[in-house]
Protein backbone atom coordinates (compact mmCIF):
# COMPACT_ATOMS: atom_id res chain seq x y z
CA UNK A 1 0.00 0.00 0.00
CA UNK A 2 1.02 3.60 -0.62
CA UNK A 3 0.47 6.43 1.86
CA UNK A 4 0.21 10.03 0.64
CA UNK A 5 0.36 12.79 3.28
CA UNK A 6 0.02 16.52 2.59
CA UNK A 7 0.05 19.44 5.02
CA UNK A 8 -1.23 22.88 4.02
CA UNK A 9 -0.75 26.35 5.45
CA UNK A 10 -3.31 28.82 4.11
CA UNK A 11 -3.39 32.56 3.63
CA UNK A 12 -5.17 34.45 6.44
CA UNK A 13 -7.80 35.90 4.09
CA UNK A 14 -11.00 33.79 4.37
CA UNK A 15 -8.93 31.07 6.06
CA UNK A 16 -11.74 29.25 7.88
CA UNK A 17 -14.03 29.25 4.84
CA UNK A 18 -11.21 28.00 2.62
CA UNK A 19 -10.23 25.27 5.09
CA UNK A 20 -13.80 23.97 5.12
CA UNK A 21 -14.08 24.13 1.33
CA UNK A 22 -10.84 22.18 0.88
CA UNK A 23 -11.88 19.62 3.49
CA UNK A 24 -15.27 19.09 1.84
CA UNK A 25 -13.75 18.75 -1.63
CA UNK A 26 -11.06 16.31 -0.48
CA UNK A 27 -13.58 14.25 1.51
CA UNK A 28 -15.68 13.83 -1.66
CA UNK A 29 -12.82 12.45 -3.79
CA UNK A 30 -13.16 8.72 -2.90
CA UNK A 31 -16.60 8.72 -4.55
CA UNK A 32 -15.09 10.27 -7.69
CA UNK A 33 -11.68 8.55 -7.96
CA UNK A 34 -11.82 4.76 -7.68
CA UNK A 35 -8.08 4.27 -7.04
CA UNK A 36 -8.30 6.39 -3.86
CA UNK A 37 -8.95 3.73 -1.23
CA UNK A 38 -9.41 6.12 1.69
CA UNK A 39 -8.70 9.67 2.74
CA UNK A 40 -8.65 11.35 6.12
CA UNK A 41 -8.65 15.15 6.25
CA UNK A 42 -7.82 16.86 9.53
CA UNK A 43 -8.08 20.49 10.56
CA UNK A 44 -5.51 21.75 13.08
CA UNK A 45 -6.91 22.95 16.41
CA UNK A 46 -3.63 23.96 18.11
CA UNK A 47 -2.95 26.95 15.85
CA UNK A 48 0.61 27.24 17.09
CA UNK A 49 3.32 29.02 15.13
CA UNK A 50 4.65 25.68 13.84
CA UNK A 51 1.21 24.28 12.93
CA UNK A 52 -0.12 23.75 9.47
CA UNK A 53 -3.82 24.43 8.98
CA UNK A 54 -4.94 21.19 7.36
CA UNK A 55 -3.56 17.77 6.56
CA UNK A 56 -4.63 14.81 4.50
CA UNK A 57 -3.74 11.16 4.78
CA UNK A 58 -4.64 9.07 1.73
CA UNK A 59 -4.20 5.38 0.93
CA UNK A 60 -3.63 3.77 -2.48
CA UNK A 61 -2.90 0.20 -3.49
CA UNK A 62 0.06 1.06 -5.76
CA UNK A 63 2.36 3.86 -6.88
CA UNK A 64 0.56 3.72 -10.23
CA UNK A 65 -2.75 4.40 -8.49
CA UNK A 66 -1.20 7.43 -6.78
CA UNK A 67 -0.06 8.67 -10.22
CA UNK A 68 -3.60 8.25 -11.57
CA UNK A 69 -4.98 10.22 -8.62
CA UNK A 70 -2.34 12.89 -9.06
CA UNK A 71 -3.49 13.64 -12.63
CA UNK A 72 -7.23 12.94 -12.21
CA UNK A 73 -9.39 15.94 -13.23
CA UNK A 74 -11.36 15.91 -9.95
CA UNK A 75 -8.13 16.02 -7.93
CA UNK A 76 -6.71 18.74 -10.16
CA UNK A 77 -9.77 20.93 -9.45
CA UNK A 78 -9.02 20.79 -5.73
CA UNK A 79 -5.30 21.37 -6.34
CA UNK A 80 -6.11 24.44 -8.41
CA UNK A 81 -8.11 25.98 -5.56
CA UNK A 82 -5.45 25.03 -3.01
CA UNK A 83 -2.80 26.83 -5.09
CA UNK A 84 -4.92 29.99 -4.93
CA UNK A 85 -5.31 29.99 -1.15
CA UNK A 86 -2.23 28.22 0.25
CA UNK A 87 1.06 29.83 1.18
CA UNK A 88 2.90 26.58 1.89
CA UNK A 89 2.53 22.85 1.47
CA UNK A 90 4.57 19.80 2.42
CA UNK A 91 4.09 16.24 1.25
CA UNK A 92 5.45 12.76 1.80
CA UNK A 93 4.66 9.54 -0.05
CA UNK A 94 5.80 6.15 1.17
CA UNK A 95 5.19 2.43 0.91
CA UNK A 96 3.44 0.82 3.86
CA UNK A 97 4.84 -2.62 4.68
CA UNK A 98 1.84 -4.84 5.40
Amino acid sequence: MVVHIVMLKLKDENKQVNIQKIKNELDSLPQKISVLKSIEVGVDFMQSTRSFDLSLYAIFDTKEDLAIYDTHPEHLKVVSFIKEVAIESKAVDYMLDK
